[in-house]
């Protein structure tokens, strides 16, 4: 594993601004983490800016599954069905260790989306159009059967279920991991880095940015032969300065999921459901909690900071309690939660639920790529696609030859595992070592599935920097996790590693609680922070705690 740190920013700038790259990435996402992979690995000569954190947008919002795309069916979108399983497939075996297989539950009730015989075809049609292997077809399960698997789901006019294999995924983690590669085959990543304008030829043709290192304030001249504005929710921002923001835009729309403890809500099987307006949300076992979601409205507002309405949180619990109606889950239940941006392609007429997921790219006049819409599962094939554009026009204008991809059967990182059936083994070993070091089962196996084959670095840190953790006054493991992200994974505020380095802001609330003063008070002094630094950071980090629980009263 590769350095990647915050600790040497002003070196990165610098470097930034005195090399002529031959592709800049704007956005940090898992789209820009995909084209930064795909290029660099090539040989492209690559860095990628990203305003604020890496995956900080849409890219840690998501419902964190890796779709095989079964809604598209009922929206006849039978290419992209057979696309997408097949990437995801591809993401698996590329980072088993970020994706997981995870079996899901379709119930069907008379007069709901879904009966029987539509089910049982669709999932049949879906089995072979995504290329399901054998052990991951689907079954039909009798009602007797369904409430064996999830004695919770609604009874009543209960007609059986639908029995198929999603991939679950840490979403931000798995960004991350694509980002790390992409610095290891030799791009230059920096966040907290905003293009504020764009550079151009006499000619009129884009040839790099101005970028704000919005830490220092200090701005910086970029140049790059070729730009891909990979900035998801902010695509059509990028489009305006540019002066291209014409055709089609960008809708957006948002997504809220809440997060329950099991004790409250103890789901045992993950299940695809019916709200009682006809739409369709997810609830999810995850880590001893349960998250359900997710919401599908249009939104205009803020798009670096969405939050949880009231209005969100109530149409999740009564979709809640409209299958699950043992479930007597409160709004004081609410453990946490996160509201995601998606930048759909806008399509006239069209209500949020209904629009396309289908990515396109858009070339500018000025040469500017703008790489729009698409899905997490997609983003390799995305960026296959951004960046054989990029090599394109390259042999075109610089007479510059680059290779195809190759990223089909290239490991994340902490993926180098052999695939799926080597990650068995992996994990099975060194969940071994870290009991042999004094970790429980629970803890080792949590810290393997979240590193993969990057776990020896998490081991070692936690075994011979137990003093120092002690000083901290940070618990050995949180300390060694800390000590990666910092090093190894590019953190530089709290947010950054108690929500995208570890979750723990949505799935371990209490564990941030417990960790946050000592964390900060260790970032602080690594990265010499002034106190001014230091108050926005914990001010920006207690508003996150709260709002993950206290929604607006709006909408």
């Amino acid at each position: 594993m590769d350095k990647f740190t915050n600790y040497h920013r002003k070196n990165q700038f610098e470097q930034l601004n005195r090399e002529q790259w031959d592709l800049l990435v704007i956005g940090g996402g898992i789209t820009g983490a995909g084209i930064a992979l795909d290029a660099a690995s090539r040989g492209m000569k690559t860095a990628v800016v990203e305003m604020q954190d890496f995956a900080a947008g849409t890219s840690s919002r998501s419902t964190k599954l890796v779709h095989g795309g079964l809604r598209y069916l009922k929206q006849f979108e039978v290419k992209m069905v057979a696309e997408v399983g097949k990437e995801r497939e591809i993401v698996y075996e590329n980072g088993p260790h970020v994706t997981t297989p995870e079996w899901m539950m379709l119930p069907f009730h008379e007069g709901g989306n879904f009966g029987p015989f539509t089910t049982n075809i669709g999932l049949r049609v879906y089995d072979y159009l995504a290329g399901v292997k054998k052990s991951e077809r689907r079954t039909m399960l009798t009602p007797e059967e369904t409430i064996e698997r999830e004695p919770l789901v609604k009874r009543d006019r209960l007609k059986g279920a639908g029995f198929y294999v999603e991939y679950k995924t840490d979403d931000a983690r798995l960004t991350l991991e694509v980002m790390k590669k992409a610095v290891e085959y030799g791009a230059l990543s920096t966040n907290y880095t905003k293009v504020i304008d764009f550079l151009y030829s006499d000619a009129g043709s884009v040839e790099g940015v101005i970028v704000e290192d919005t830490i220092s304030g200090e701005t910086y001249q970029v140049e790059a032969k070729k730009i891909v504005n990979a900035g998801g929710p902010w695509v059509d921002e990028l489009r305006g300065l540019d002066g291209s923001k014409k055709g089609k835009t960008l809708q957006l729309t948002k997504g809220a999921h809440l997060v329950f403890d099991q004790s409250t809500f103890p789901l045992k099987q993950a299940v695809y459901f019916d709200t009682p307006d006809g739409r369709m949300i997810f609830a999810i076992p995850r880590d001893g909690k349960t998250y359900v979601g997710t919401t599908d409205t249009e939104y205009d507002g803020e798009i670096s900071h969405p939050k949880l309405t009231t209005a969100d949180r109530d149409y999740i619990l009564e979709a809640i309690h409209y299958m699950f109606p043992t479930v007597g889950v409160t709004a004081d239940d609410v453990e946490s939660s996160w509201v995601g941006v998606r930048p759909l392609i806008h399509e006239e007429g069209k209500d949020p639920s209904e629009i396309s997921r289908k990515d396109e790219i858009f070339v500018s006049d000025s040469g500017l790529i703008s790489m729009a819409g698409g899905k997490l599962t997609g983003y390799r094939k995305m960026a296959q696609s951004a960046v054989d554009l990029v090599r394109d026009k390259l042999m075109e204008e610089y007479g510059i030859r680059y290779s195809d991809s190759e990223s089909i059967h290239l490991p994340l990182s902490g993926g180098e595992v052999n695939g799926s059936k080597g990650f068995k083994q992996f994990k099975e070993e060194r969940i071994k070592i870290g009991e042999s070091m004094g970790l429980s089962k629970e803890a080792a196996n949590k810290l393997v599935s979240l590193y993969g084959a990057n776990v020896d670095t998490v081991f070692h840190l936690y075994k011979e920097r137990k003093a120092d953790a002690e000083h901290a006054q940070i618990d050995p493991v949180a300390f060694a996790q800390l000590v990666v992200a910092l090093e190894y994974e590019m953190i530089y505020k709290p947010v950054d590693f108690f929500i995208r380095r570890t979750g723990a802001l949505f799935f371990d609330i209490k564990w941030v609680k417990q960790h946050q003063h000592a964390v900060i008070d260790y970032m602080a002094s690594e990265l010499e922070w002034t106190a001014k630094q230091k108050q926005t950071y914990t001010d920006e980090l207690n508003q996150l705690l709260e709002e993950a629980v206290q929604p607006v009263e709006i909408g």
